[in-house]
């Protein structure tokens, strides 16, 4: 639309089904390309994207045409199909309901991008879960520990 400038900037976080930790890294990078895909035909900018074997981060410049909920749904629903397509996963792979969305300014930006880029090391210290829980603390966000990505019982 003429005349709308925006800076939004969206740091994403989303974990597999019951937290399984199945993306295997032989192809963990190409899953973050096919995202990235998926992120640049919706007209969003891709600033960072990495994780581990259950989760991922995606740092975006969004645009406002298209809402937060339904770009994920794209992302999350277009990856696991392809992930299945291309057989990667043993088993059916899903990604789990739901998903974190906060934002940033782009003061903030680097310190995101260099966070995102070092998640193999800072796994070595704190879970997944745990992670996650200091995002919604830090962002004051209201939640039931029972609705936190699931573990499979």
């Amino acid at each position: 639309m003429a005349n709308t400038y925006t800076q939004i900037h969206i740091h994403f976080v989303f974990a597999v089904k019951f937290r399984q930790a199945i993306i295997d890294k032989e192809w963990r990078e190409e899953l973050y390309k096919y995202i990235a895909g998926i992120i640049k035909n919706n007209n969003h900018k891709l600033l960072a994207i990495n994780g581990v074997s259950d989760h991922v981060h995606i740092l975006i410049g969004i645009r406002p045409a298209q809402s937060i909920s339904d770009l994920m749904k794209n992302i999350k629903q277009d990856s696991s199909k392809w992930i299945n397509m291309s057989k990667f996963s043993k088993s059916h792979f899903e990604w789990q309901e739901g998903y974190g969305a906060f934002s940033y300014s782009k003061s903030q930006l680097n310190a995101v991008v260099n966070y995102i880029q070092s998640q193999e090391l800072h796994h070595k210290k704190k879970t997944f879960k745990e992670e996650y829980i200091d995002f919604l603390e830090k962002f004051e966000v209201d939640y039931d520990e029972k609705f936190i990505f699931k573990e499979l019982v």
